[in-house]
């Protein structure tokens, strides 16, 4: 895959226009965005028209995409700026965002699970993992709720038998 912008919203825009997150009121500050930051993306005259309420959102927001992207690379790059700035839970779950990730990423996460099954496997019989159990209770602190929940329930657990 390509990872220019143009590329990327070629391949996000049939995503975009499907997602019922993206209303009336996240695609006009976007437009507004783009016009009052980066006149030379979105002229005035361009941005009413793109925020006019009398024509659906979809259609305007289908409109927009193409815009953007007759527009060139800077455009994009400039569009996928201001949706993360407005819309970062649309933004990451962008099928272009997804994609990122690649494989190593999968391979670090199963890289982890597998290491804490081994610590929690044959740390309870030995001593010398004793203080990489005490370490599970401050690698909670990066993580989310429930990681963080299991993480130091196993460190208390472990530090009261010793």
């Amino acid at each position: 895959m390509s990872d220019s912008y143009h590329d990327q919203l070629l391949q996000d825009t049939p995503y975009l226009r499907g997602d019922r997150r993206l209303d009336t009121e996240l695609l006009d500050r976007l437009v507004l965005q783009l016009n009052r930051i980066y006149p030379q993306i979105l002229t005035d005259k361009e941005a009413q028209k793109f925020r006019n309420l009398k024509v659906p959102t979809g259609i305007r927001l289908a409109e927009l995409l193409t815009h953007l992207q007759k527009k060139g690379e800077e455009a994009c790059h400039e569009f996928y700026r201001a949706l993360q700035i407005h819309a970062e839970d649309i933004y990451v779950s962008l099928p272009s965002r997804m994609s990122k990730r690649g494989p190593l990423f999968f391979i670090s996460c199963f890289s982890v699970a597998v290491g804490a099954a081994f610590l929690y496997y044959y740390g309870a019989e030995s001593k010398v993992l004793g203080d990489a159990k005490k370490i599970l209770g401050f690698t909670a602190l990066g993580l989310g709720r429930r990681a963080k929940e299991v993480l130091v329930s196993y460190a208390k657990d472990n530090s009261s038998r010793q």
